[in-house]
């Protein structure tokens, strides 16, 4: 039977990655250049770092041998799922300003576009904004 992982967070995703590239005996250089993804992206996800998009995450797994599976809730205890909605909600401050929706996007794609360049992904925007 196949070996199963539950992934709570981006540290077990990189815990989880670094294990299984030093149990296969391979270098960060090595995976990289096998999933398709630079040394540094990879030094980061398997540090913990947030953010990492999936199309390079999927490579990542497939060069590690590993299938990306996704399971209901439904069957976690309810304590498990109350704690991870918690967990996954930032908590807000009352009687601070809100910034205005248009304001939070567009410092989210300015973030977005930063992060993708320090990672030497490209950086324009590929989703279309205009009505079908």
């Amino acid at each position: 039977m196949p070996e199963e992982f539950t992934l709570t967070g981006w540290s077990k995703l990189g815990a989880l990655v670094r294990d299984k590239r030093l149990s296969q005996g391979l270098s960060q250089t090595a995976l990289a250049v096998r999933a398709g993804v630079s040394r540094s992206w990879l030094a980061r996800v398997e540090a913990g770092h947030r953010g990492a998009e999936l199309e390079p995450l999927l490579r990542l797994f497939a060069a590690l041998d590993l299938t990306l599976t996704l399971r209901s809730n439904g069957d976690a205890p309810q304590a498990q799922q109350s704690s991870d909605r918690t967990r996954a909600a930032p908590a807000q401050k009352t009687g601070t300003r809100q910034d205005e929706p248009d304001d939070v996007g567009a410092d989210l794609r300015t973030a977005s576009r930063a992060r993708r360049a320090s990672w030497g992904l490209p950086t324009a925007d590929t989703r279309s904004t205009d009505d079908d």
